[in-house]
């Protein structure tokens, strides 16, 4: 059993009797679909012809950018697994977590793009790294707030030391 969420709409979606009968919110769907390329698919459900394009898949958090006949639509995946996390309350205990950044490599900090108490957000580059002769941006993993800032603009660093402290 599969939860999605297409545009804000929710589905309950159930594999059927054969690999092409579908429930979804409990009525059936017999669909016909033929792959044309990879992301590219042709579908006929009920007479009905669709062109399913895949945009980008987001691993991660299990979200999917379609583009059904011209139109976009954003869908996110939840399975019996990710349920019972809910039910448990322990979905929310891991979407939280914040790590700190630490060095990935030994190196040379060339730039510290933050302060303390600065909030940041997913994907912001914090610090910019120099090793074997190349420049690593390092980015945040999660929205956080700066609590330290453990180095300078010049320190050399070993690895997995702690750059900066995030909560």
């Amino acid at each position: 059993m599969y939860k999605a969420k297409v545009n804000d709409k929710e589905f309950e979606i159930k594999q059927g009797k054969s690999a092409d009968v579908f429930i979804v919110n409990g009525e059936e769907f017999k669909i016909d679909l033929l792959k044309l390329k990879e992301g590219s698919f042709h579908v006929i459900q009920n007479y009905r012809s669709y062109n399913i394009e895949v945009l980008g898949i987001n691993f991660d958090e299990k979200i999917i950018q379609l583009r059904v006949n011209n139109n976009n639509y954003t869908v996110q995946l939840k399975d019996q697994y990710d349920e019972l996390l809910h039910r448990l309350g322990l979905d929310e205990m891991t979407s939280n977590k914040v790590n700190d950044l630490k060095a990935p490599m030994p190196g040379l900090v060339i730039a510290v793009n933050v302060s303390e108490g600065q909030t940041i957000k997913k994907g912001d580059v914090l610090i910019t790294l120099e090793a074997m002769k190349m420049e690593n941006s390092l980015k945040a993993d999660a929205d956080a707030t700066v609590t330290k800032v453990a180095v300078k603009k010049g320190s050399t660093v070993d690895k997995n030391e702690v750059l900066i402290y995030l909560s």
